[in-house]
């Protein structure tokens, strides 16, 4: 007998989020692509090189031992700690003890969870960008917290207003978001920000967790992080990740860095959850940690400036503006006011010239009039998206 199916109910909190975009539409692209249609995604953020060759070998070499595939530490391997502080030393010139200031994640999504699950009781309120990373949201409304947007606006240089954000009621406020580079604005970091973030942190209590992924995409100048301000140790967390950097998004590898008591806080929800990463991974993750600049230098800069280089064209094609200072493996543009939102724009794009791009109302209100192109695609495609792209305007 076939069960009722009013006896089978999901949890309530479903009802408070839907599937995620990309998970959706990419079920559509999937049955276009099965139908012949060749759909060119520009869509997603997943880097399409390979980490470098040394990062491989040193994951073949220690999978290879008889020792390496037991459970590990949920603190991560002291090996893969120590690389990270050298990282954020080397790079960005903050002093982390590797023992006790910073906390190897399983990718930065796992850490929004764990730092939300840490701090934020179910009915306090989180601060999140509006245009801003839908994870953000979605988790912090599963955990059954109140999430209030501040506006990031093109006209500020997608950076906090701090008059609009001082006229909040803030009294319920228990963590605020940023993510500098921004995406999906491509917004620059600037240490005014961050001292500014600080600043406001401090006086009203709030914690301000820093996503910061993007600093080494497009940029041959000073990389920023929020913990070079003095005093945000006391009062930021910053996530960083391997995905975007190192050219290893599957891998899952990411670093959060704060005091070492907001890292205990965190690593008791997180210990609680998952038994750590394999070590041959954490051993090459760690090497390519201390790979050289000469890497970094052809992988993040050169070749992903040959595809922005694209990337423009299809945005003037599409007669789209955009700010060309901004950073990050994506661009982010303003659509014609002919159009009544980005999604008429990006849904033409799709069924007529069979390229993949992605509305901005996805990341919030903010975004409705943007569209976004990702970077991670070779060259031949993105010129191959160009022309067909050209074919329909």
């Amino acid at each position: 007998m076939k069960m009722e199916e009013k006896a089978y109910k999901p949890a309530r909190r479903l009802d408070s989020v839907s599937e995620y975009y990309f998970s959706r539409k990419g079920k559509e692209v999937a049955k276009m692509n099965a139908e012949g249609l060749d759909v060119i995604s520009l869509a997603i953020g997943s880097p399409d090189m390979p980490p470098s060759p040394e990062t491989i070998d040193t994951l073949c070499e220690e999978a290879r031992k008889p020792d390496t595939h037991g459970y590990q530490p949920t603190v991560g391997t002291p090996e893969l700690r120590q690389a990270m502080a050298r990282f954020y030393q080397r790079w960005y010139g903050v002093e982390l003890d590797p023992a006790t200031e910073i906390q190897p994640l399983i990718g930065s999504k796992e850490g929004i969870l764990h730092t939300t699950l840490a701090f934020v009781n179910p009915g306090e309120q989180v601060l999140v960008p509006n245009p801003g990373y839908p994870t953000y949201t979605s988790l912090s409304t599963l955990l059954g917290a109140e999430v209030v947007n501040y506006n990031l606006k093109e006209e500020n240089g997608w950076q906090p207003d701090f008059d609009e954000l001082e006229r909040m009621d803030l009294s319920g406020v228990k963590l605020m978001w940023t993510n500098y580079p921004h995406m999906p604005t491509g917004g620059r970091a600037h240490r005014e920000t961050y001292e500014r973030l600080v600043d406001f942190a401090l006086r009203h209590h709030i914690i301000i967790v820093n996503d910061n992924p993007y600093s080494f995409i497009l940029n041959r100048d000073e990389r920023l992080s929020i913990l070079q301000v003095p005093g945000a140790k006391d009062c930021c967390i910053e996530f960083n990740s391997m995905s975007k950097s190192h050219n290893m998004p599957g891998w899952r590898v990411g670093i959060l860095a704060t005091n070492s008591r907001f890292i205990q806080w965190i690593l008791k929800v997180k210990s609680n959850i998952d038994s750590g990463t394999f070590r041959p991974m954490q051993l090459a993750a760690a090497r390519a940690f201390d790979n050289s600049c000469d890497w970094h230098l052809q992988a993040n800069v050169e070749l992903y400036a040959r595809r922005r280089t694209i990337a423009e064209e299809i945005m003037r094609v599409m007669g789209c503006t955009f700010d060309p200072t901004q950073q990050g493996m994506f661009l982010w543009g303003r659509i014609p006011d002919s159009y009544a939102d980005a999604e008429e724009l990006t849904e033409k794009v799709l069924h007529e010239a069979r390229v993949f791009l992605t509305p901005g109302f996805i990341f919030g209100s903010n975004g409705r009039r943007y569209v976004r192109i990702s970077l991670c695609a070779n060259e031949e495609k993105m010129k191959e998206a160009l022309s067909r792209i050209k074919e329909i305007f």
